[in-house]
């Protein structure tokens, strides 16, 4: 073989071994591995956290009162989560629209809020770079005060040692002029630029399977929302007029129930999906 005809082989060779390269690299990035994790009002028990975390990476953690509740019985339970195994979904619950007054009074609210966050999840041991996850409950489009009073909660929590992050809704909301609005869309559009971390609930079926716990777990952008870093794919109780078409999958009562939970005990959960063991970032070690 000539030197020119070795040369130009060479070349080839090297630019194959480039590309090939190039190829198992891009799918590595886009094939990124999935876990499974849960969240619910009520802390499960220690006596259930083995039996748990044998299908579950990650709990959600409540920084304060959940939804509906009059005390918060997670406060203090972080090092027996992490001491058996669990990454976390750190919560705070927000304050629903009738609360927030004006614009002004709800910039002010969220400033609070935003303080009382940062001061729960330093009491409870988070460490700095925690991602804190405000609760709106409230979808469809934001409402100027609603607006107002969550960005002022990011901008408080993005100014502490702590991170900020938004849980809502990833469904697709239908207005009355014949427009469609998908709330986690709404924020980001309005956020100025802001960095938030986006955990969306959309437990409608498709594209949710409903209360399985699938041997490989959907992406969160398979919620619909591409930007999503976590997806909450079912609640419980069901929502009959959402999750309607997996209705077989729920228990006889509407709701999931976590599997092998410990002493017999049934618990209901909620089910999550996220590229990462430890979406909030809230383990010590």
């Amino acid at each position: 073989m000539s030197k020119i005809s070795l040369r130009r082989a060479l070349a080839s060779s090297l630019l194959f071994l480039s590309l090939h390269n190039a190829i198992l690299l891009n799918l590595s990035a886009q094939v990124r591995p999935v876990f499974l994790g849960f969240d619910r009002n009520e802390y499960p028990g220690d006596q259930n956290l083995k039996d748990l975390h044998a299908t579950f990476s990650y709990s959600g953690y409540w920084l304060n009162n959940p939804p509906g509740a009059n005390s918060n019985t997670w406060a203090g339970k972080r090092g027996k989560l992490e001491a058996a195994g669990f990454g976390f979904l750190v919560l705070f619950n927000g304050r629903l629209y009738k609360e927030l007054g004006s614009v002004e009074r709800a910039a002010e609210l969220g400033k609070d809020d935003a303080k009382s966050a940062v001061q729960a999840a330093g009491r409870e041991g988070f460490p700095a770079q925690t991602v804190i996850f405000l609760d709106q409950e409230e979808g469809g489009r934001l409402l100027p005060e609603q607006k107002a009073y969550l960005f002022a909660w990011v901008d408080g929590v993005n100014k502490s040692r702590f991170r900020a992050g938004v849980y809502c809704s990833g469904i697709v909301a239908k207005e009355k002029g014949g427009e469609s609005i998908v709330t986690a869309e709404d924020v980001r559009q309005n956020a100025g630029g802001r960095d938030i971390t986006y955990w969306v609930t959309n437990d409608a079926c498709p594209p949710s399977p409903g209360c399985v716990v699938p041997r490989h777990p959907p992406s969160p952008s398979a919620s619909g929302v591409q930007f999503a870093d976590i997806w909450q794919f079912t609640q419980s109780p069901r929502r009959k007029d959402v999750a309607g078409a997996c209705g077989r999958t729920y228990s006889a009562d509407g709701n999931c129930y976590a599997p092998r939970a410990g002493s017999g005990q049934s618990l209901a959960v909620d089910l999550n999906t996220a590229t990462s063991a430890d979406p909030s970032s809230g383990r010590t070690r």
